[in-house]
Order: structure tokens, then C-alpha cells, then sequence
């Protein structure tokens, strides 16, 4: 087996760079012929996966964070849309790792034996617009509270996991409601609205069960919608979030579907698999079985 891995040195506060030596000899170890591309600068991981020869590696691997997963994605799917990609892999090294729970992987080593195992499954691509021009991602995106939030908890990073926390009590003191226009699928919602949230998956920040029903392979967006509600409320419903009991609250509701057409006034910035890209209005639609990935063995990882 010969492997290419993308990898961000600096993601998870740098913990990425720090585990480079033990991928390469747990590798090394395994007889795995591996070649390692290191980014220097944001968006650099999609530049060297579309340079990449995808007919030369059995696998393309990311290593780093959601981030790092969505440049490698993008720089791929960007250069060749219409090609098939050989199976992609994720090392887990950021902060939150969301996607890399539903591939049932935990941690590195996991990673490790799920590339030499090389078990694979088909998994849902989300494509969004944005002036004709298509991004995609295999987590979620988000707009509204949600995308506010994730802004505010990178100043706050120092933090750790509380990052996410401080965010949601920052914003909810400055909480807004923006007007949406909604179509999913053809059916219409319009009103005031908290945050709209597009899940191929079921994470976020790490082990917020966003959509407690999300499956990554079976042709359809989870589509968490939250109208509007009181800082009480909403401070009373984020610890269910973990347990993806959030949905008890009234003011929320999930949806399945393939398309979505989202616009907002105000403009609201999108949250693709954590990084800031683009804005209201956009498309959003699934792309079924779209590319591969490498499944751990850890059933435990969800």
C-alpha cells in the first residue's frame, strides 16, 4: 500500500506536528510506503491536493482537523469532480475531530490501523454555491447563533474545550434573530430563525451531537432548524447538545433532505466543516456516495 498524507503541523494547537514522528514509524512498522506533504499556510492543503497525482496512492490521507479534512476535500473535488478518487483517510490531530467520530476514529493509532486494514465505505459529499462557484464538505455547515458562536470561541482557543462554551455564553448575551427564507426540497419556511444547521454527519466542536440522526451514507442532509427563542431557553437547551436531546426544545426541528436554498437578511457568513467560507444565499445539496473513506475499527468512536 502506498499512501500521500496531507498533514497541518500547526492544528490542534500544534499537537498535529507532535504526533508526525510516531504516524511515521507506526507506519514504518506496518510496511506502509507513505509519503508525508506538509501545509505552511492556510489553504496550502488545498493547493497540494489538487497538485496530486491521484493515480499514483492507494490513499489520500488528512491529517490535522476538520479544517484540514475540508482542504483536502476541496483541493480534490475542485480539480477533478468528475473523476473517481482513490479512498481518502483522516488522522485525527485537531481540535475538535468531529467527522472523524462517524468514521468510527478516535485517536491516531486508530487512524493508523484503519489505513492498514484499508476497510472503505462510500460516504455523502455536501456541495454549496457560492457566485457559481461549488465548495464542499463531509461534516456541516451552519448559519446564524451556530457560525457566531464558532467565531467568537476562536479568540478564546487558550480555552480548550471551553472554547466552544464561552462562545455560546457570549453570544447569547448578544443574541440576534436574522430573517429566513428557506426551501427544502420545495417545501417553504420564512421567519425569524436562530440558526439553520445542513449535517452530513453527526459532530460538532468535537462531541456535540448536532444531528443525532445524521448517517454519512444515506443520501440525505440532516437539517437542524432553531426559530427564535429566549437566552433562557436557549442557555436551558445547549447541555442537551451533547446527547442530541436538544430537539425536546419546541423551537427546534430536523429535517431530511437533498437540497436546500437558504437566504437571510442580513447576509449570515457560512461554517463549512469549521472554516469560515462564504455567505448567505446559497444551495446546498448532497452528492450520495460521492468519495470513500477509511473506517476504523472502533465501534466505540461516536
Amino acid at each position: 500500500m502506498k499512501i500521500i498524507i496531507i498533514a497541518n503541523p500547526l492544528a490542534g494547537g500544534k499537537a498535529c506536528g507532535q504526533h508526525l514522528a510516531k504516524v511515521t514509524a507506526d507506519l514504518s512498522a506496518r510496511d506502509i510506503d507513505h509519503h508525508i506533504l506538509l501545509s505552511r499556510h492556510h489553504g496550502h492543503a488545498i493547493d497540494l491536493a489538487g497538485d496530486l497525482d491521484i493515480g499514483a496512492w492507494d490513499a489520500i490521507v488528512a491529517m490535522g482537523g476538520d479544517g484540514t479534512n475540508f482542504q483536502v476535500l476541496n483541493g480534490l473535488l475542485k480539480n477533478r469532480p468528475h473523476e473517481t478518487l482513490p479512498p481518502l483517510g483522516l488522522i485525527p490531530a485537531g481540535r475538535g475531530n468531529s467527522f472523524a467520530r462517524d468514521l468510527h476514529i478516535r485517536s491516531v493509532s486508530d487512524a493508523i490501523e484503519a489505513i492498514e486494514i484499508g476497510k472503505c465505505k462510500p460516504v455523502d459529499v455536501c456541495r454549496f454555491s457560492q457566485n457559481r462557484v461549488y465548495h464542499y464538505f463531509v461534516n456541516m455547515t451552519g448559519v446564524g447563533f451556530v457560525t457566531d458562536v464558532a467565531a467568537t470561541a476562536r479568540a478564546f482557543r487558550a480555552l480548550g474545550a471551553f472554547s466552544y462554551v464561552a462562545g455560546v455564553f457570549i453570544q447569547t448575551i448578544k443574541l440576534q434573530f436574522h430573517q429566513m427564507q428557506l426551501e427544502i426540497d420545495g417545501r417553504q419556511w420564512a421567519g425569524p430563525n436562530c440558526f439553520v444547521e445542513c449535517c452530513n454527519s453527526r459532530f460538532t466542536a468535537g462531541s456535540m451531537c448536532m444531528a443525532p440522526h445524521a448517517r454519512i451514507d444515506d443520501g440525505l442532509m440532516d437539517i437542524v432548524i432553531a426559530g427564535p427563542m429566549t437566552r433562557r431557553s436557549l442557555l436551558a437547551t445547549f447541555p442537551k447538545i451533547f446527547s442530541g436531546a436538544h430537539g425536546q426544545n419546541p423551537a427546534i426541528e430536523f429535517v431530511q433532505a437533498k437540497k436546500a436554498l437558504m437566504r437571510t437578511s442580513p447576509a449570515r457568513n457560512l461554517l463549512p466543516d469549521g472554516e469560515m467560507l462564504g455567505a448567505t444565499p446559497t444551495e446546498i445539496e448532497i452528492l450520495p456516495a460521492k468519495v470513500r473513506y477509511l473506517m476504523g475499527m472502533n465501534t466505540d468512536a461516536q
